[in-house]
């Protein structure tokens, strides 16, 4: 539909009120005071790497570099996470930090997604997943309070959250069974699923499981290792990833790990992400060796968590969607 005089004249203004803005501020301070009062350390990285995320399921925009000490130019991308540099500080002996910056990734666009939002990422060594949780029950409790009453969030197993819902075990049943219950059970499914376990999971998980969360608050802990991202492997009879996520008010607010801290086996998964984009038609993307440096050098036994801050404001204020939790969303720019 073509831009007309009137809509091009009036989407000027910001998506946002003044009310809005204002909580958007109280929150904000709110989180700063928390980790002062911890003793996290705020820290400030850079928008742009020589690296990007070479997660699957992320897109990163790029960019080039064309001024002087690179006359032929240089490859930059804008980051997903603040993750990759934060860990190199983490390895240099900065302690506990945190981050409030602004992260992109292209594709990303709805109701709850953006091209760029704001992301809450912090790390805290010597921290266990679950004592990191209780840490982010106690921070959610103070930031929300006069807004949403938060509860400590109830916590379920990625195997038993599946086996309570579909009565099928993702660490035993086969592949067929899963689409055998997604036929079943889905209106539509995405075309050319194949045989790739996780993405029967991961469609599962997003169109069947998430949209039956009774509880205001949910961490789902103890992922397939399949899924393990950055996060160590817990070895067992049945091994897992040290990895949750957390879900208020049916939305997927945070993302954390026991971070892995082995740069062989960080090194390999990244060029096992990149044989699997290629699969896909996608292009490989560089490995961030300077984070592999760092993993080299000692990064130390931590656990950490990114939140998604536009999100978090999004429900704070009971707003429809994301992008009127934000000032300037795509469609105002």
């Amino acid at each position: 539909m073509p831009r007309t005089e009137t809509a091009a004249a009036d989407d000027w203004r910001p998506a946002t009120g003044l009310e809005t803005l204002k909580i958007r501020a109280g929150l904000l301070a709110r989180i700063r005071s928390f980790f002062a009062r911890e003793g996290v350390l705020e820290v400030d990285t850079p928008l742009l790497g020589r690296a990007a995320s070479s997660d699957p399921a992320l897109d990163s925009f790029a960019t080039r570099y064309t001024g002087p000490g690179a006359a032929g130019g240089l490859p930059l991308y804008l980051q997903t996470s603040p993750e990759f540099f934060m860990k190199r500080l983490l390895a240099a002996g900065s302690g506990a930090i945190y981050q409030l910056g602004h992260v992109f990734r292209d594709g990303e666009a709805g109701a709850r997604h953006n091209p760029e939002f704001m992301l809450l990422e912090w790390y805290r060594p010597g921290l266990t997943p679950a004592a990191l949780m209780d840490e982010i029950d106690r921070l959610l409790a103070e930031v929300l309070d006069g807004y949403l009453e938060y509860r400590p969030a109830r916590r379920i197993s990625y195997r038993d959250w599946f086996l309570q819902e579909t009565g099928l075990d993702p660490w035993h049943d086969p592949v067929e069974d899963f689409r055998a219950f997604a036929e079943r059970n889905l209106a539509t499914l995405p075309p050319a699923m194949g045989d790739d376990l996780d993405a029967w999971l991961d469609l599962l998980l997003s169109h069947w499981l998430e949209p039956r969360i009774q509880e205001q608050a949910l961490f789902v802990c103890d992922y397939p290792p399949s899924q393990a991202s950055l996060a160590r492997i817990r070895p067992g009879e049945r091994a897992v990833a040290e990895r949750f996520e957390l879900y208020l008010q049916g939305v997927e607010l945070a993302n954390g790990f026991h971070e892995l801290a082995d740069a062989q086996e960080q090194r390999r998964r990244f060029e096992q992400d990149n044989r699997r984009r290629q699969r896909q038609g996608r292009e490989r993307l560089p490995v961030d060796e300077r984070l592999l440096a760092a993993l080299a050098a000692g990064l130390p036994d931590c656990s950490g968590v990114a939140l998604g801050f536009d999100r978090l404001l999004m429900l704070a204020a009971g707003l429809p969607d994301l992008a009127a939790a934000m000032p300037f969303p795509l469609g105002r720019l």
